[in-house]
């Protein structure tokens, strides 16, 4: 039998960066993963093919429509879409093939096949080679899958989830989407671009629930300009294939008839059916495991667990920063992860991001703070690349200053966000940033007027 310090289920964001780190702290590691590729949801049917379908879908909008406008003239434009799949699923063997490399590199043991806990410091490997490996300490990370919805019969083609999304043979003529969270507005926007009517259907009064307010509402007026439909407040009771198309009933509603539709309400924890029902590992009402939030170990010694089958944001990083601090925890080392400096992404054009604390969480604290807004439409260098949409909003404390909450709407702004994570990472406070020196023209100068925007001293207007 097998043996290993530390055994890691699942290959995904959280796992392979536990499985990398806790090799490089000198454990003999194995990673179990089911599916033949590396890097789990995110890597292989997430945020990266779905990164370089909206990458792809904005260069043909581009060409399509705007190019123009910058002195460049070009022919017919044509989508070519077999293509643009193929450039997606490059991509993605790309990294998944860099993962294995990485394995190697570190020593990492691969198991291929489903694992599941038999015992503490037991796991079985599932699959065309099954085995039974033993370790000191195992690392939870199965992740998570598409949340269904009662009613909406999902057959993996005409009615599917994000992974069909991502892989449509062809542009649908009308497609609706269920959900406007990140998942539907982010896949909504690619089909919109390549040609599709897109209906979003969101239960509550607003989209991107979660998102400081403000920030949501500018977005889905941009949003509509672009084409994409809301229709708010509607409780979807049921969809089926009907001939050769969809149906979508909502409540008090008539039938919306479609092509596709692309069920995006939000995501579940995988752990059913992987031994935890049989050691009795504590798990909330939603089933994700409960974990002592110090340590990442479950209410079983020795068993640990991190990514999106715990609480908090299921997002890639946050899943990467546990696997970290899970493995230094379980070597001895400090085991932490600030949650309060996690940022989240909405991959449309523009770009949203936040981190911190939104403007309604600190009005329900009771949280003093100061607001400082800066538009980008008086951004020199926003001016000079045509991107003049959106704003950076930051939130202090209005006693000590301190950053709680930065939000950006713009061009660049999952990248931006990064300097407001270091921030309040580091306990900065608004007046830090407006005395740091920001290069100019960039984006990045918006930031720094928002925070002097705070203090109400705005330069540039």
């Amino acid at each position: 039998m097998p043996e290993h310090d530390l055994v890691v289920i699942g290959a995904g964001p959280g796992g392979y960066v536990a499985a990398i780190r806790a090799a490089q702290l000198g454990m003999n590691v194995a990673c179990i993963e089911e599916a033949n590729a590396l890097g789990g949801t995110c890597l292989r049917i997430g945020c990266i093919p779905s990164k370089a379908l909206l990458e792809a879908s904005e260069l043909y909008k581009m060409a399509q429509h705007h190019l123009s406008e910058y002195g460049v003239t070009v022919g017919d434009v044509k989508l070519d879409l077999p293509a643009m799949m193929k450039r997606k699923d490059t991509v993605v063997t790309g990294l998944t093939n860099g993962i294995a490399g990485l394995f190697r590199k570190n020593k990492i043991t691969r198991y291929t096949g489903r694992g599941r806990i038999v015992a503490p410091g037991k796991v079985a490997v599932e699959g065309a080679q099954p085995v039974e490996i033993t370790a000191k300490k195992i690392i939870i990370a199965t992740g998570s899958r598409s949340a269904p919805l009662k009613g909406v019969e999902v057959d993996g083609t005409m009615i599917g989830t994000s992974t069909e999304a991502l892989s449509f043979p062809e542009v649908p003529k009308h497609l609706v989407v269920i959900g406007a969270g990140v998942i539907g507005l982010e896949l909504g926007c690619v089909w919109a671009r390549l040609g599709a009517k897109v209906t979003v259907l969101e239960y509550l009064d607003r989209i991107l629930p979660g998102m400081d307010t403000e920030i949501a509402t500018e977005a889905q007026k941009i949003l509509q300009k672009q084409g994409l439909e809301f229709r708010l407040g509607m409780r979807v009771t049921g969809a089926r294939v009907k001939g050769a198309g969809c149906v979508v009933e909502c409540d008090g509603q008539p039938p919306i008839e479609c092509d596709r539709v692309l069920l995006a309400v939000g995501r579940l924890p995988n752990t059913d059916d992987i031994g935890l029902e049989k050691l009795n590992v504590a798990r909330n009402q939603r089933g994700f495991i409960t974990i002592d939030p110090h340590s990442f170990e479950t209410s079983i010694p020795g068993i640990y667990a991190i990514g999106d089958c715990i609480p908090g944001p299921m997002l890639a990083h946050k899943a990467e920063e546990e696997g970290v601090a899970c493995a230094e925890g379980i070597a001895g080392k400090y085991c932490h992860v600030n949650y309060d400096a996690i940022p989240g992404v909405v991959y449309t054009d523009p770009e949203i991001a936040s981190v911190g604390k939104t403007e309604e969480q600190l009005k329900d604290s009771g949280i003093p703070y100061r607001k400082g807004l800066f538009p980008f439409i008086a951004n020199g260098r926003a001016k000079a690349i045509g991107r003049t949409e959106g704003r950076v909003k930051i939130l202090a404390h209005a006693e000590t200053d301190r950053v709680l909450g930065v939000h950006i709407i713009g061009a660049h702004a999952g990248d931006l966000i990064a300097e407001a994570v270091a921030a309040i990472e580091f306990g900065a406070s608004s007046e830090d940033i407006a005395r740091t020196s920001h290069a100019h023209p960039t984006l990045a100068e918006a930031i720094k007027e928002a925070a002097y925007a705070v203090d109400g001293r705005t330069i540039h207007m």
